[in-house]
């Protein structure tokens, strides 16, 4: 494997709740209740952990007594519902809120009472700052503000400017997701813009970018286009990276004929078209396929990276491999 020396700048503890739990397995929210059950499928489908015969796993079902649905309505791009878990029930998600924003249910945003890592995709992107030079970091599909709340309390210097489509989805997350509260906590770190993710840029450029952009339960088509990649690339200042959320098997669309596997393949071709052996895949999930994540640049020292993460965040760091074009 491949690797260039870099420094790594290391991680500054902040007083925060972090969960020590981890799953590995799809998300499947089965509403027993129902004549047929309804399955809400994670884009993203994440984190290692060894499970006992006993335990229960994000791919078991939720009754529905232990689900609360607290928002639901169509805005100009998507079909937004919040659900809210309880904290009895017996399963990874609860005492969590779920924001869902298509038809088939795919989950964009997560937050817990409790607790700040989400044992989803999430905590992966929160494993970026170390290894990218200091400056802003960009997110791309903001949504109700889950990967920028992790980067905020995990890294007191970190500066975030998110982008988000739809104007809704950014008022469900401060009433719902305490969007409203991170921004009067942080308001000289955290900016959020409401347009085109794609047309993001700030003086100097971004350290770091995080690309969450999905439309209709499917990666947006302008990630599979390479002129989409060397765009973004531009808009990094020396050393910056990219981390993507490609999804896989895990994401169902509602075009049947956007499959998630051959997207996430496209989408992954257009990229290394553009950065050629310097990108990273990590696969998520029970199979390879079922989720994935891509970062730009290469590899840096592993056991270094590890060292300045939290235990919670640093299990991901092994399971990045160079991408077999």
């Amino acid at each position: 494997m491949s690797r260039t020396t870099l420094q790594i700048r290391p991680f500054t503890p902040f007083p925060i709740k972090i969960s020590r739990h981890a799953y590995r397995t799809n998300t499947k929210l089965s509403f027993k209740a129902l004549p047929k059950p309804l399955q809400i499928k994670s884009k993203s489908h994440e984190t290692h952990h060894d499970f006992t015969p006993q335990t229960k796993t994000q791919e078991d079902g939720i009754p529905i007594e232990d689900v609360k649905i607290i928002a639901k309505f169509k805005s100009r791009y998507n079909y937004i519902r919040v659900l809210e878990i309880s904290r009895k029930a017996d399963h990874p998600f609860a005492g969590s809120r779920l924001l869902l924003l298509d038809a088939p249910g795919n989950i964009h945003s997560i937050s817990f009472l409790f607790q700040s890592l989400t044992n989803t995709y999430f905590d992966v992107f929160a494993a970026l700052p170390p290894i990218i030079p200091p400056g802003p970091i960009a997110i791309l599909g903001f949504g109700a503000g889950s990967a920028a709340r992790l980067l905020l309390e995990l890294y007191p210097g970190v500066v975030v400017h998110g982008w988000e489509l739809d104007p809704s989805v950014i008022d469900v997350g401060r009433e719902f997701f305490g969007l409203k509260k991170l921004e009067k906590q942080y308001p000289d770190r955290l900016f959020i813009y409401v347009g085109n993710a794609l047309s993001a840029e700030v003086k100097d450029g971004f350290s770091g970018i995080l690309v969450d952009l999905f439309c209709k339960g499917s990666l947006i088509p302008e990630l599979q286009d390479p002129n989409t990649w060397e765009k973004l690339r531009k808009s990094l200042r020396k050393g910056g990276r990219i981390m993507v959320n490609v999804g896989g098997n895990c994401v169902e669309a509602e075009d049947k004929r956007r499959d998630g596997k051959v997207v996430m393949e496209d989408t992954l071709k257009a990229m290394h078209r553009v950065f050629g052996d310097r990108l990273s895949v990590l696969n998520l999930g029970n199979r390879k396929d079922d989720s994935s994540l891509a970062l730009t640049g290469r590899l840096p020292d592993l056991d270094a990276w590890k060292k300045v993460l939290p235990r919670s965040l640093s299990c991901y760091v092994d399971m990045w491999r160079p991408l077999d074009p």
